[in-house]
């Protein structure tokens, strides 16, 4: 495995009883680059995220992750190793501050401290604004999580995702259900993250793809169909006539 890459799924299927949703995929996802994943509907994109992520393990193959293989780690190994992600479907603590919801997250990664000492729960503060300042919402700290509009709660869920300082950050459709200013915002908000640390998404706003990605991997059938840079992936005749054209 090249020291370039931080992740790669090699010869990866996944299979759901009879239904093979993933076949033989192959890909290897660069240190420090901004990768998209994209693909029509069924195209096994969510499956392959899932994979990624380690909420399924495959079928066949084999996920490498900085140079381990990932084969028999649990979900939660996932985040101690430097992997986190978030979903598509907003998974915060709607009845807790804004702050709040980020300090629990530090908490779990700093449990053996003492939380209850003063400084301890100070530094969390401290260090939960400055994630907060990082994705907008330092100035929504007291407010409760359930009042943010819904670009701010996906903001928010990233946040909590840093909270780990993970060296892999997986998104899930990022941009699911906001306004074109939120999705704005978000995009740029994703490119500052994607300055400090590998990240991968799912996103089918194929506009977003094409402003913000180093690199795109294509998925069609549960199959690999192209990997490239943005002119390979405009380029390819075959995602074209699969995917791009439908569009």
């Amino acid at each position: 495995m090249s020291a370039d890459i931080l992740i790669q799924t090699e010869a990866v299927t996944r299979r759901f009883g009879g239904f093979t949703a993933l076949k033989n995929v192959s890909v290897g996802f660069e240190r420090g680059k901004l990768t998209s994943i994209i693909g029509p509907n069924g195209a096994g994109k969510s499956t392959y995220f899932n994979v990624l992520s380690g909420a399924f393990p495959p079928s066949e193959g084999r996920v490498v992750f900085d140079g381990q293989d990932l084969a028999g780690k649990k979900q939660h190994d996932f985040a101690h190793i430097g992997i986190a992600k978030s979903f598509q479907i907003t998974n915060i603590f709607p009845n807790f501050s804004v702050l709040e919801n980020v300090r629990i997250a530090l908490q779990a990664k700093v449990a053996r401290l003492n939380f209850w000492k003063n400084r301890d729960s100070l530094k969390l503060s401290d260090e939960a604004y400055v994630l907060l300042d990082k994705v907008g919402l330092g100035a929504l700290a007291n407010r409760p999580s359930r009042e943010l509009a819904h670009g701010q709660q996906r903001a928010l869920e990233i946040a909590i995702a840093l909270a780990a300082d993970p060296k892999l950050l997986l998104m899930d459709e990022p941009t699911a259900g906001m306004s074109p200013e939120e999705t704005r915002s978000m995009m740029d908000l994703i490119l500052a993250l994607a300055g400090e640390r590998t990240v991968i998404l799912v996103e089918h706003k194929m506009k977003m793809v094409m402003g913000i990605s180093d690199r795109i991997v294509v998925l069609h059938h549960g199959e690999l169909l192209a990997v490239g840079k943005l002119d390979d992936i405009r380029a390819n005749d075959e995602v074209k006539r699969v995917y791009l054209g439908q569009h």
